[in-house]
C-alpha cells in the first residue's frame, strides 16, 4: 500500500513545467487565495440559499451553519495537507488519485463537476434574479420570458391552479411561438456565464484581479447590511429559537452546505500559487473563517428583522430591506449581489477546467483538455467547455434542481478526501509545509456521546426519532465501527470528525438528492469505463 502511495505522489507530482504547454503563471499569494476563497464562499450563498436555510430553520439555523463550518474546517485540514505534499491542480481528483487510485480519483472527479459546473448554473440564475431585480429597479423593464428558465415556467403552466400573475405564468403567456414551442430562456444567465468564460479564459491574472474588487464590494455591503439591521432586530423574532425543531434546522442542510463549498476551489489554483505548501492553507483557512463569521451575523440579523416563514424566497436580503423600508440600502444590496455572484461564477469556472486538466494529464479525459493556452497559459480547451457545460443546462434546468444536485456531490468529495488522509503515511514534519496535527483517537467515542447528549437537550423529539429512522441508525452503527477502526488503528482524530461530520450532513439529504447522485454516479461509471479505463497512463504502462 505504501509503495503505491508514493507511486501514485511521484507520478502526480511531475514536473509539468519541463512538458511544452503545460506551464501555468505562478501569481498568487495569500490574499489573493484568501480573497478568492471569499469570492467563492460568498455568493450565491448569503444572497439567496441562506433565506431558504432560514426559512425551514428558523434563527436556529445559525447551529447548522457552525455545524457545517467545523464540518469544512476538518475537510479543510485534510485538503491542506494534500495540498502541501501534492502541490497540483485538480483539487480532490489529485488527492484521490495518490491515495485510492484511478477509479475512486474518476468518481472523485465526476463528483466535483457537481460542485463547480453544475453549481455554476445555480449561481447564474441567481445573479440573473438580482440583475432583473436591479433593472426593474432602475426603470428598465425586461420581458419575463427572457429572464426566466423554461422549466420552471412549463412546470407553473401545469399547476391545477396556477398563479396567473406569478413571473413564471407571465412568462408562460407573454412568450413568443416559434414551431410549436415557446421561447422562454434565462438570457441574462446565459450572456454572464459568456462574460466570465471570457474572462477566466484571458488569464489568472486578470481574473484575480477582476475578483479582488468584487470582493472587496460585496464584503462592504454585507457589513453595512449587518451594520444597519441589527438596529432593526426584534427579538421576539428569536422566540422560540428553533420553531421547527432540530429537524427544521437539518431540512436546510442542502442550501446551508452549498453557502461553505467554495473554499476548496483555492486548492486548484495550486500550479499559479507563489510557495503552495505555505500559502494554500492559509488561503483556505482565513477565507472559511471570515464567511462563517458573516453567515452567522447575517442569519441572526435576517430572522430578527422578519418573520423567518417570509424568507424562504431567491432575494432574502433585498426583501428584509423592503420589508423595513429601508429603500437606500436595499439598491446597494442589488448592486452588491450582482457583483457578488459574478465574483463566484468567476471562481468556479476557474476551477473546473484545471480539474479537468488533471483528470486529462492521467489519460482519463483527451490531451485536449490538458492544452494551455500559448499566449494567455490558461487551460483553454477546458474552460470553453466548461463555459458550455454550464451555459446550455441553464436553457432546460431550474434553481431549485441544481441547488440540491450540487451539495450531495460535494459532501461525497469532502468525505473520500478525509478518508484519504487517513491512510496517508506519516511524515516527519517539514519547515514552512502544512501538517494536520495528531491527535490521539481515544477523544472520538467521547464526543460522540457529547453530540448526543447536546442533541437530547436541544431538542427531545428528534434524538428519540433518530432511532426509528433507518438511515440515521446506519449513520450510528458506522460511526461505532469508525470509533473501533480508529482506535485499533490509532488514526488521527482530526480527519475521523471530518468523516463524522461531512457523514452526518449526508444524512440530511433527501431520498431525492440520492436518486439523481446515483443517476449521475452512473452516467461517470460509463463513461469512465467507455474511454478512461482504456485511455489512462495506468491502463498504458
Amino acid at each position: 500500500m505504501l509503495q503505491q502511495f508514493w507511486h501514485n505522489i511521484r507520478r502526480t507530482k511531475r514536473d509539468f513545467s519541463q512538458e511544452e504547454g503545460h506551464t501555468l503563471h505562478r501569481v498568487l499569494g495569500v490574499r489573493d487565495l484568501t480573497m478568492l476563497g471569499i469570492a467563492a464562499i460568498i455568493g450565491g450563498g448569503i444572497f439567496s440559499s441562506v433565506g431558504k436555510a432560514c426559512a425551514s430553520g428558523g434563527p436556529g439555523v445559525i447551529l447548522l451553519f457552525i455545524l457545517c463550518a467545523i464540518a469544512c474546517g476538518f475537510a479543510a485540514m485534510c485538503y491542506a495537507e494534500f495540498s502541501s505534499r501534492i502541490p497540483v491542480a485538480g483539487s480532490a481528483y489529485t488527492y484521490a488519485y495518490a491515495s485510492f487510485g484511478e477509479l475512486f480519483a474518476w468518481i472523485i472527479g465526476w463528483a466535483l463537476l457537481m460542485e463547480y459546473s453544475i453549481g455554476n448554473i445555480y449561481v447564474a440564475f441567481s445573479w440573473s434574479g438580482y440583475f432583473t431585480h436591479l433593472m426593474e429597479n432602475l426603470g428598465i423593464h425586461m420581458p419575463a420570458w427572457i429572464t426566466t428558465d423554461y422549466a420552471s415556467c412549463s412546470a407553473a403552466a401545469k399547476l391545477p391552479n396556477p398563479i396567473l400573475q406569478s413571473r413564471e405564468m407571465l412568462a408562460w403567456k407573454g412568450a413568443p411561438v416559434f414551431m410549436g414551442m415557446r421561447i422562454i430562456l434565462d438570457l441574462p444567465a446565459l450572456l454572464i456565464n459568456i462574460l466570465i468564460t471570457w474572462l477566466v479564459f484571458t488569464g489568472v491574472k486578470e481574473s484575480r484581479n477582476a475578483s479582488n474588487i468584487m470582493v472587496a464590494v460585496k464584503l462592504i455591503v454585507i457589513i453595512l447590511v449587518i451594520g444597519v439591521g441589527f438596529f432593526y432586530v426584534d427579538t421576539s423574532n428569536f422566540k422560540p429559537f428553533m420553531p421547527e425543531g432540530f429537524g427544521g434546522v437539518m431540512a436546510g442542510v442542502s442550501a446551508v452546505f452549498f453557502t461553505f463549498i467554495g473554499f476548496d476551489a483555492v486548492s486548484t489554483m495550486a500550479e499559479e500559487t507563489k510557495d503552495p505548501q505555505r500559502n494554500l492553507p492559509r488561503g483556505m483557512f482565513y477565507s472559511l473563517l471570515v464567511c462563517t463569521v458573516l453567515y452567522i451575523l447575517i442569519s441572526l440579523v435576517l430572522t430578527g428583522m422578519m418573520p423567518y416563514k417570509l424568507l424562504g424566497v431567491d432575494d432574502p436580503l433585498a426583501t428584509v430591506l423592503q420589508f423595513k423600508g429601508i429603500v437606500w440600502l436595499e439598491y446597494l444590496v442589488s448592486v452588491s449581489a450582482v457583483v457578488a455572484m459574478a465574483s463566484v461564477l468567476l471562481v468556479f469556472q476557474m476551477g473546473q477546467p484545471r480539474i479537468w486538466m488533471s483528470m486529462s494529464r492521467d489519460g482519463l479525459l483527451p490531451q485536449k483538455f490538458s492544452e494551455v493556452h500559448p499566449k494567455y497559459k490558461t487551460p483553454a480547451f477546458s474552460t470553453v467547455i466548461t463555459g458550455l457545460v454550464v451555459g446550455i443546462p441553464i436553457l432546460f434546468t431550474d434553481e431549485n434542481f441544481v441547488l440540491d444536485f450540487t451539495s450531495i456531490g460535494t459532501l461525497f468529495a469532502f468525505v473520500l478526501v478525509c478518508g484519504g488522509v487517513l491512510i496517508l503515511p506519516r511524515k516527519e514534519k517539514e519547515i514552512g509545509a502544512f501538517q494536520i496535527p495528531f491527535v490521539k483517537p481515544f477523544y472520538f467515542p467521547l464526543i460522540m456521546l457529547l453530540v448526543q447528549g447536546l442533541i437530547l437537550y436541544l431538542s427531545p423529539q428528534f434524538f428519540f426519532e433518530q432511532f426509528h429512522n433507518p438511515v440515521m441508525i446506519g449513520y450510528w452503527s458506522l460511526m461505532v465501527l469508525l470509533a473501533i477502526l480508529s482506535l485499533v488503528k490509532d488514526w488521527n482524530l482530526i480527519p475521523v470528525l471530518g468523516l463524522a461530520t461531512c457523514g452526518y450532513l449526508l444524512t440530511g439529504m433527501t431520498a431525492n438528492n440520492w436518486f439523481w447522485f446515483f443517476v449521475w454516479f452512473g452516467i461517470g461509471l460509463l463513461v469512465y469505463f467507455a474511454y478512461g479505463y482504456k485511455k489512462s497512463k495506468l491502463a498504458r504502462g
